[in-house]
């Protein structure tokens, strides 16, 4: 595809800082809603109401054992694709103030170190840190870090060609990895659970517990693909940059979008979408449907000046740290049940998980807020 007219990022002016996209902080909102409770709120409703529709909506909010895709396989690689698209903003404003690349570097080189140690307490809480053979040292927050620092340098030395065949590359040197490498007692391009090259990597290389025991989707393998995820939304982020009119960049968000999913469908016919495996035909439609919604919300959001109705999720999305570590600290449907249980103990008894939920999050959202109106806003 043809490259869309950018500014460099070494190229801005102190004159030229971006400015800030309410689209992307609601984005991130919406995204992060899904993980602090609204997509635990939206599965409990399976089987309750008696409506098809709903039903299938709830259905949508439970990972697939293993081939296969629901939505909530979507709410982790977007939020990859959006710390890429943030960096292009954080990064070009940098530059734009004169500070080096080196500077900057070593900046994002620390706030992955802090991002990989907060996911290995979250995910080994209570952590027992004289027996680090059974502690797990793959994480989500390890994973932003990472494949964030790593885009970011490429942010900084390459364009944006480079970075979108580097992120091809990847996906396709993934596969044939996956297609053509043996592994011992199963072959090549086995993709079972118990034979699949990314377990077996896992197994023999990667310190620590495995959280599926044989392998572990957040270890070492899968980190490519899931990288790729973040340079796309770099290349996302240059569209937003670009010095054109909004509707050229809204068109061009689209294309990437409509292009993303029809690749990964295509794909999935030989390589099957897997999220346990983040295999190259999930990072395509993963991409192709963060690509997509960023142009909804930027349309709408950014372009049109619908604003009000995005509040709710900005407040979210303005502290995603804080929140993604304090639903796993903080027990705020205990609270809830404090607080409601006197109020939804009337109703039918199967629909008590459900209002539980919905005061859990409740509270966290009012929490977020507290912090809004204070103006405190966590970053790392």
């Amino acid at each position: 595809m043809e490259a869309p007219s950018v500014t460099k990022p070494q190229e801005i002016k102190k004159s030229d800082k971006p400015a800030r996209l309410a689209s992307i902080d609601a984005l991130r909102g919406f995204d992060m809603l899904m993980i602090s409770g609204g997509g635990a709120f939206i599965f409990l409703l399976g089987g309750k109401t008696g409506i098809p529709f709903i039903d299938a909506v709830a259905a949508q909010f439970e990972h697939p054992e293993w081939h296969g895709f629901t939505f909530f396989d979507f709410i982790f690689p977007l939020f990859l694709f959006l710390a890429g698209v943030s960096l292009t903003f954080s990064v070009s404003g940098a530059l734009a103030k004169g500070i080096a690349k080196s500077e900057i570097r070593n900046k994002i080189f620390k706030r992955m170190l802090i991002l990989i140690a907060l996911g290995i307490l979250d995910k080994n809480a209570p952590m027992d840190i004289f027996d680090p053979a059974h502690i797990r040292y793959g994480s989500v927050l390890g994973r932003i870090g990472l494949a964030t620092f790593i885009s970011a340098i490429l942010y900084m030395h390459y364009g944006f060609n480079q970075r979108l065949y580097t992120a091809l590359g990847i996906l396709g040197g993934y596969y044939l990895a996956l297609l053509l490498i043996p592994v011992p007692g199963f072959g090549a391009g086995d993709l079972s659970f118990e034979g699949n090259l990314v377990g077996w990597v896992d197994r023999n290389f990667m310190p620590g517990k495995l959280k599926q025991g044989s392998y572990d989707e957040l270890a070492l393998l899968t980190q490519f693909p899931a990288l790729c995820l973040t340079i796309f939304g770099t290349i996302a982020g240059d569209f937003l940059l670009a010095p054109v009119d909004a509707g050229r960049k809204v068109k061009k968000l689209f294309l990437f979008g409509l292009v993303g999913i029809v690749a990964g469908l295509l794909w999935n016919i030989v390589f099957p979408i897997n999220k346990h495996l983040w295999s190259s035909s999930f990072i395509l439609l993963t991409s192709g449907m963060a690509f997509t919604l960023l142009a909804v919300f930027y349309w709408i959001i950014d372009v049109k000046g619908y604003q009000k109705w995005s509040f709710f999720f900005r407040v979210i999305g303005m502290n995603s740290l804080v929140i993604y570590l304090a639903v796993r600290f903080v027990d705020f449907n205990a609270s809830s049940k404090l607080l409601f249980e006197g109020i939804y103990k009337y109703a039918p008894e199967n629909w008590h998980e459900v209002y539980n939920a919905l005061g859990g999050f409740v509270l966290v959202w009012l929490f977020l807020y507290f912090l809004y109106r204070h103006k405190i806003f966590v970053k790392v």
